[in-house]
Formats: C-alpha cells, structure tokens, sequence
C-alpha cells in the first residue's frame, strides 16, 4: 500500500505540475537562444541540451516537493528539505540531461564532464541558476495561490457568520410579534387563540427541526410563508388572503433562509392591519435578464407620506443586510406603490448562487 497522503496528486496538483512544465519548456528555449547569441554555436544543440537538463529537473523537483511535502497546503517541503530537493534536482538533471543531449548528437558519453576550458563550470552555473530562479518563481505562485484560498476562506467564514447573526435576529423578531398577537387573542377570542398556538407551535417545530444553512430551494422558503400565513389567518380570519406564485423552473433556485418572511410581515402589519376590510397579499417569483426576481404585493392602506423608495423597521433593514451580505451590489430592494393602490417590495439578485 502507497503511503502517500491521499489527493496529493490529485488534478488540480496535476495540472499545477503540468503548467510548470511548460513555463519550464518556454524558459528552456530562452536559454538556448541566449547561448546562440552570446556563443555563436548551432541553435539545435543548445535547445536539445537546455530542454533535456530542464526538463529532467522539472520533473524530479516537482514530483519531489509532492512527494515531501506532507500535510503542507502550499505543496512544497520545509527546510533542510527543500533545500536538499534542489540540490539533487539540479545534479539529476545536469547529469541526465547532458547524456540524453550526447545520445541525440552522438556524442562521446561523459564529455559533458571535462574539465578543460569553461565548458563544464558553464554548463554547471547556467543550471544551477536557472533551477533554483524557476523553484523560486513557482514556490512564489504555490504561497501566493495558498494565501489567496485563505482570504477567499476567511470571506466565506465572515460571510456565513454574518448571515446566522442576521438569521438568528430574525427569528425572534417574528416570535415575538407573533406571542403579542397572541396575548391579545387570548383575551377576545380564546378560541382562535388556541388555533393560532397550535399553528405556532407547528410552525417552530418545522423551523427548529431545520438545518441552518446559509441557502435552501426557494420552494422552500415559499412553504416557510405559506406557514406563516396560515398562522396569521388565524388571527385575521377573512381579512387576510393571500397568493403564493412560484414558477416550477425556479423551485430549485437558491435564497437565503427567512428572506420574504419579513416582507410579508411588514404588508400586514403597515399595510392590511390598518385597513378595516383587510386586503390580499400576493408573493410571486420571476426571472428577468438572468435576475431571480420576487414581487411581494399587497392591497393595503399604502405607503402615505413615506418615500417610494424607502422602506423603514428591523425586518426590512436586516432583508436589505443579507442581500447585500450574499450578493453585494447585486442584491436590489425597492418599495413603491403596488398597482392596486397598496404597497410592492421587490427583490431582485443573481438567478444562481
């Protein structure tokens, strides 16, 4: 059985490999070109010669490091080790190298190692300083590519962080606006109070038996509210109807949890609640120029002397958060006149997360 740590030559390290050899190939090729200029000798020999050494020690040296590095993210093995990698790769590929480039041309086996004029000090110096400027450049990438993962890493964390803080203020919210409906319920309408705690308690269960994730299907979060209206049906009896429109291509799209729940509550409470005869709530889902967008509109009171495009309370300043937690500048609320004379908030964000 192979002891090496599983995926660490999985594709990705593979093909990280693989660019390497290539910019090792094209630098090769660089190097021929500059010793044809400088030493006015054939192009085909010096390009056989630098492709073979280059190529040998790319390959011993990037095997290698993936070989020693261990549990190390970066891919590349710590010190004596890296040091000792080098070391050996540049010999390796010196060595076999030059007999490859001597069975090519037919040259004596070993020339390579005479130590009459420059050739051999040159041939060592030019191989030494090409490996290790090529070890450092790609070590340099490797750390460079490992700190960005940690900072795209450290957002994501961030980022999920911030949305369970949100989600976990929503949640109370909604509780306690719904235990004061109930409180004064109880005593009018006992009855019904008791249908709304049994609607209630249904309600938690399916909210807290849930996991947290930071999305779910937008079928979801449309049963989530058909709950809730249920729930607040009971309180309002025929005052409250309502339509949920969801389009059977986008009950897989995904949203943040507790995301439309806040804008039905914000309807109700500023805008059916006031109104004597009540009034309807209409929630539906489109797309629009690769754009999931949800309308949630109702035909309550209005919105009076408030700015259209403003929206006021916790529920709506924590919706505005998560969008522009999970989609930034992406992420649109805007509230205005419904054309049934009540009020329409509108969402819209990238179709897909």
């Amino acid at each position: 059985m192979s002891s090496t740590p599983p995926g660490r030559f999985r594709a990705e390290n593979i093909r990280d490999m693989l660019r390497h050899g290539l910019i090792t190939a094209v630098f090769c090729c660089l190097i021929a070109i500059a010793m044809t200029i400088t030493g006015g000798e054939n192009w085909a020999g010096h390009l056989v010669y630098s492709l073979a050494i280059g190529m040998v020690s790319w390959l011993f040296i990037d095997t290698g490091r993936l070989l020693l590095s261990g549990a190390s993210e970066t891919h590349w093995p710590n010190w004596p080790w890296g040091f000792m990698l080098i070391a050996l790769g540049v010999a390796v590929g010196f060595f076999v190298g030059n007999l490859i480039g001597d069975a090519v041309f037919g040259a004596p086996r070993f020339d390579f190692l005479d130590i009459r004029g420059h050739k051999l000090a040159t041939g060592v110096t030019i191989t030494i300083i090409a490996t290790v400027g090529m070890c450092f450049f790609f070590y340099s990438l490797g750390k460079s590519k490992h700190m960005q993962s940690q900072i795209e890493l450290a957002q994501r964390n961030a980022t999920e962080a911030r949305l369970k803080l949100l989600e976990t203020q929503l949640e109370p919210h909604m509780l306690f606006n719904t235990l004061a409906n109930l409180r004064v319920l109880i005593t009018v309408d006992p009855p019904r109070a008791v249908a709304m705690l049994d609607r209630l308690n249904s309600y938690l269960r399916m909210t807290l038996s849930g996991s947290r994730a930071l999305s779910h299907p937008l079928s979801a979060e449309f049963e989530r509210l058909g709950d809730y209206l249920e729930l607040m049906s009971v309180r309002m009896g025929a005052r409250l109807r309502y339509t949920l429109d969801l389009p059977q291509e986008l009950r897989d799209a995904p949203v943040p949890p507790l995301l439309l729940q806040p804008l039905v509550e914000n309807s109700i409470r500023h805008g059916l609640e006031p109104k004597v005869e009540g009034g309807e709530i209409v929630v539906r889902a489109r797309t629009e120029a690769g754009q999931l967008v949800i309308e949630v509109n109702d035909t309550g009171v209005g919105l009076g002397a408030a700015p259209p495009s403003e929206g006021s309370g916790f529920g709506l300043e924590q919706v505005r958060e998560r969008l522009a937690t999970v989609y930034g500048a992406q992420g649109r609320m805007s509230i205005g006149p419904s054309p049934s004379g009540g009020t329409s908030t509108t969402l819209s964000f990238p179709a897909s997360a």
